[in-house]
């Protein structure tokens, strides 16, 4: 954790390595645009093969009717994993405007971006391609986070490299940006956050209108119906907000905090013992500077960098490090799970692989050969499938004895096979704590049906569970590649 002290007390903390941010942020700006495509136009067919026919199970996230567009993972045939933002038919209807815009935006390079890639335009279709980013919103691991709070070091991290975005965009002459909140902050494969490039776009009604809450609106917005970039360093206070609270306060209540000189019930109890009192009240000083009520009292971009830079607490450590991502995390490209049943496996999330077996059903046993004599039927048949059906009650239940019992008894009968028997079984070994017996099933699963992802994933629960971790990443590797390969077939 580093240095820990009192959130009441002053601290003094040593100075970091000095990190010339600036020069990081250009050198790393030439490195995307070396190792990053340029921008291009798709063909719909193309990105229909990259997201599986635009599958409810490819979706990332979804809003309303204020912002009526779905975003996909997906993957071009150059094994090259993208977000595809898919907006309602019902905007950009210029498509000239669309495309002019896209390609603008798609002129940035720059490691703190989620960058845009391309675009599509046909038809009524508008479709904005971006690299994607395989961790998550800064909104999931700040309000519903499953392991552990974000850590202090963590979050002014998210702080500057958000600032450095925007300080970026501004001198690229891109300074608006539309609604920028926690949902629009990506985590990519190493843990560093990057700002979407999708919120730098103008939408259909040319920048004049807002999806979020009233509440944490720039009040500007309010009189005169338009994004600034004095309504841009507004939000960026809001997030300032988020990230010291670990929740979404109104800022008109955290003012009233702040005025009263109540700061510290703004700070995330999550944090008590890892900040100082210094720190807390610097971050504090300059969130109620972008909140200011009028716009020309808040800092620009720049000076939010410069603000922030000297505030950095372990500089040396690794973003994924602090994140708690597994360490050595691949690249998209090795090991993004295009299917639920892929992610939740990657997570070890068992009551999710539960549901996703128990809706998939018996669809995969499909060409599973069965070869059986009308004698054999008569005889075995009848009380073989009687105990698949007794275990398949149980796994509904998650009665895990039963359903291994009679799992076993089907199995252990030999007169059929199934991969999804051997399948269930896995899981619940998994569930009562029994990951060699179900690494054994996962792999006898793969033996029947040597094409079938949830095998390797199941293989790849299981290894995550043994502590054999490179082993697991491969498994999610070689199930990600089956479905790329379905996907292109």
């Amino acid at each position: 954790m580093g240095i820990r002290c009192s959130k009441l007390s002053l601290c003094f903390w040593p100075s970091s390595t000095n990190l010339n941010y600036s020069s990081d942020i250009e050198n790393g700006s030439k490195n995307e645009k070396d190792s990053l495509p340029g921008f291009r136009e798709f063909s719909l067919d193309q990105l229909r093969v990259a997201t599986g026919g635009f599958s409810s199970e490819h979706i990332v996230s979804e809003h309303g009717e204020k912002a009526p567009n779905v975003v996909y993972k997906g993957m071009l045939q150059e094994d090259l994993y993208i977000a595809v933002k898919r907006f309602n038919k019902s905007a950009w209807p210029d498509s000239r405007q669309f495309l002019e815009e896209a390609r603008a935006v798609g002129l940035l390079r720059n490691e703190r971006l989620a960058n845009l890639l391309g675009c599509c335009c046909e038809g009524e279709e508008r479709l904005l391609v971006a690299e994607f980013m395989p961790n998550e919103t800064l909104s999931k691991h700040l309000f519903h986070w499953d392991t552990q709070p974000m850590k202090w070091a963590m979050r002014l991290r998210v702080a500057l490299y958000l600032a450095q975005a925007l300080d970026y965009c501004s001198s690229k002459g891109r300074a608006l940006y539309h609604d920028l909140n926690a949902y629009r902050v990506l985590f990519d494969k190493d843990g560093n956050p990057r700002l979407s490039c999708f919120g730098l776009m103008k939408n259909s009604r040319d920048g004049k209108s807002y999806s979020t809450n009233l509440a944490f609106t720039p009040p500007e917005y309010l009189r005169i119906g338009r994004v600034t970039t004095e309504s841009v360093v507004y939000n960026f206070g809001t997030l300032l907000l988020d990230l010291l609270s670990g929740k979404h306060i109104p800022p008109s209540h955290a003012l009233d905090l702040i005025r009263g000189k109540n700061f510290l019930m703004l700070m995330d109890s999550c944090l008590e013992d890892h900040f100082s009192n210094d720190d807390g009240t610097e971050l504090v000083r300059l969130a109620s500077r972008c909140l200011q009520y009028e716009p020309r009292e808040r800092p620009n971009a720049k000076s939010l960098v410069t603000a922030l830079a000297p505030l950095q607490k372990e500089t040396q450590v690794p973003s994924y490090v602090l994140m708690g991502i597994q360490c050595g995390t691949p690249s998209p490209k090795e090991a993004v799970p295009l299917t639920p049943m892929g992610d939740a496996c990657s997570r070890r999330d068992l009551t999710a692989i539960h549901q996703i077996l128990e809706k998939a059903g018996y669809k995969d046993d499909e060409g599973v050969a069965n070869d059986l004599s009308f004698q054999m039927w008569t005889s075995q048949i009848e009380e073989t499938l009687n105990s698949k059906k007794r275990g398949d009650t149980a796994f509904r239940s998650k009665d895990l004895a039963t359903a291994i019992d009679c799992y076993t008894q089907f199995i252990d009968g030999g007169t059929m096979v199934s991969p999804t028997v051997l399948a269930r079984r896995s899981l619940c070994y998994l569930m009562s704590d029994m990951p060699q017996e179900a690494l054994g099933d996962a792999m006898q699963a793969q033996v029947i049906s040597p094409d079938w992802p949830t095998a390797f994933y199941l293989q790849a629960a299981a290894l995550f569970s043994l502590g054999m971790d490179n082993d697991a990443r491969e498994s999610l590797k070689d199930g990600t590649s089956l479905e790329a390969k379905t996907l292109r077939n």
